[in-house]
């Protein structure tokens, strides 16, 4: 089908466009962006007049919650929120059940991704057989299957040989290795902050320290091994000093940030609202201006929705015995809108769409988050000006926890469209 998107306004961060234009698709591709190629007739006419035309967003990290926990989410109910969001390509961590530690399982992923023919899907394979921290999987074989890096979720490795020998391993043969960072042993079992505000609620804390010992250990063995490493949802003040000095002395590192640490801190956490338990935890006022400052000088990479649909009998509990995690992919765009929005003026449109699209691509090593002529047609449509109220009713994820219920949010999607095929349509 040939498709003209037009009168838009063009936000593609890779190609330095913004500017009112049209967008020529055909046979799944971009076919052009601003004059209509010669002969060209639309079999159908979208118009984006007020609106912006964005290229689909990327996700670095979201639980798609199946193979295993499908009484949280299914690929059909997230993969529909994810064309809600405008979220065209998405990463999945291996913390599934079975966890993700061989090929079959990934190709069994895929296949059911593909079946639902909205967004990419994009596996993370296990980097240790079963997330037990101890022998290595078989990376090439999960590599072939389709993997496109390799991470231990939530799960830390304790034996720093294990770690050294996987990064090793990974270094040789060009893969990435995602990791958050966080020490097997300080903070274990915490729920909080360590700070003033879980000393009151009496929640046990995890303090900033656990990231930043986990964070000395990582570029050590990063300097022994030559690794190239992924951080997750980097949480301080603290965390981001290193990771910019990291950079700085030329490590091979990238980092991301999840959507709720851009806005909130542990003073969220209210009395007890569950919603707000987070892995890592939402940490000081002087931890979150330290992201948003890190964002804007690109010590991080990218923004992520950190999606982790959690159902209603793990979330309503008390805090400390609550799931942690919250809905995402819905909020994605509007949460790097309102970085926006709030930075007043500080950052444009156009950066804060390179953390989700481009930027995340980049990231994740990926052919998307563009709108290049001859690229893949994903992308969004959506209206910067409206607002919407985030209540679970509205959500499309089987997941409706979050933190944000209640909250005005910017950025509307109207239109999705992934390989040249509208998925979404709220125009």
């Amino acid at each position: 089908m040939k498709i003209q998107i037009k009168n838009g306004r063009v936000i593609d961060p890779a190609s330095g466009i913004d500017a009112v234009q049209d967008v020529f698709i055909a046979a799944g591709k971009i076919l052009a962006v601003g004059a209509a190629p010669a002969d060209f007739v639309a079999n159908k006419v979208v118009d984006a007049s007020g609106l912006v035309v964005a290229p689909g967003l990327v996700d670095l990290s979201a639980r798609l919650r199946e193979p295993g926990f499908e009484y949280k989410a299914t690929l059909e109910s997230e993969l529909q929120a994810a064309m809600r969001g405008g979220v065209t390509s998405l990463v999945c961590p291996p913390d599934t059940d079975p966890v993700l530690d061989e090929s079959g399982l990934v190709e069994m992923l895929r296949q059911r991704a593909r079946t639902q023919n909205k967004a990419h899907v994009y596996p993370l394979g296990a980097l240790t057989v079963g997330l037990k921290g101890e022998s290595l999987t078989e990376m090439s074989a999960l590599t072939e299957a389709g993997c496109i890096g390799f991470s231990q979720a939530e799960v830390t490795i304790a034996d720093t040989n294990t770690l050294q020998r996987a990064l090793q391993y990974a270094s040789t043969f060009g893969y990435t290795v995602w990791l958050r960072p966080q020490d097997a042993y300080i903070g274990k079992g915490g729920v909080a902050h360590s700070g003033s505000l879980a000393s009151r609620l009496g929640l046990s804390g995890v303090p900033v320290m656990a990231e930043t010992i986990a964070l000395h250990t990582l570029f050590e063995l990063m300097r022994a091994t030559g690794a190239k490493v992924h951080l997750c949802r980097i949480s301080s003040a603290a965390g981001l000093d290193l990771v910019r000095q990291a950079k700085a002395e030329g490590l091979s590192l990238t980092c991301d940030v999840g959507a709720h640490h851009v806005h909130l801190t542990d003073n969220d956490i209210g009395y007890f609202d569950s919603n707000a338990r987070m892995t890592p935890p939402l940490r000081s006022q002087r931890d979150r201006d330290a992201i948003k400052t890190a964002l804007s000088d690109g010590t991080i990479d990218a923004i992520c929705s950190d999606h982790t649909p959690v159902d209603d009998d793990e979330k309503l509990l008390p805090f400390a015995e609550a799931s942690p995690g919250a809905t995402g992919l819905e909020l994605l765009l509007s949460l790097a809108l309102k970085w926006a929005e709030d930075s007043r003026g500080a950052v444009t449109l156009s950066q804060a769409l390179t953390k989700i699209s481009n930027g995340a691509a980049q990231v994740a090593g990926i052919a998307a988050g563009k709108l290049a002529v001859g690229s893949a047609a994903d992308l969004c449509v959506f209206d910067p000006a409206a607002h919407w109220k985030v209540e679970a009713a509205a959500l499309a994820s089987q997941g409706k926890h979050t933190p944000f219920l209640g909250y005005e949010l910017p950025g509307v999607v109207k239109l999705t469209m992934v390989d040249g095929h509208i998925a979404f349509d709220n125009l």
